[in-house]
């Protein structure tokens, strides 16, 4: 499971280093190979990164789902079809692809934030906006938080 809140930075050629304790969560599973794709949160566009083998399992459990619904249709053309294969090199960085790049504006200070079985990288205003928003809404509405059942 991945934890925690890590900022980073992009370098000029889309190279950033995976925070070192996830980089130990993927050395633990002897994969160098993650699955990167589009997602977004709060009307605010970031990236969904997951190890290899977690990345399978959610192709198994998409597998399921009825292949002709408009729905399962839409999700495969938005989530899976922009879906990239990355490899952390030997310095533990991976390369983000330039339409990922683009797609979540990534262009120098990132986030990495834990999704459990998965993480997530930001623009680091964008992060800041969507932890923010989520912060105030707990604030207002604390039973949400209790309605959850956490």
């Amino acid at each position: 499971m991945f934890r925690g809140m890590f900022e980073h930075t992009i370098d000029e050629k889309g190279r950033v280093s995976v925070p070192s304790r996830f980089r130990e969560i993927l050395q633990a599973a002897n994969d160098d190979r993650l699955v990167i794709t589009n997602f977004f949160m709060a009307s605010a566009r970031c990236l969904d990164v997951y190890p290899y083998a977690a990345w399978l399992q959610f192709e198994e459990r998409l597998r399921t789902k009825p292949q002709f619904d408009e729905r399962v249709m839409r999700f495969q053309n938005y989530y899976v079809a922009a879906a990239h294969e990355c490899v952390l090199d030997k310095q533990g960085r991976i390369l983000l692809p330039p339409t990922l790049r683009e797609y979540a504006g990534l262009t120098k200070d990132l986030v990495f934030t834990s999704a459990l079985e998965k993480f997530r990288i930001w623009d680091r205003e964008q992060w800041k906006r969507v932890f923010g928003e989520a912060e105030r809404s707990f604030m207002d509405h604390p039973s949400d938080l209790s309605e959850l059942g956490i």
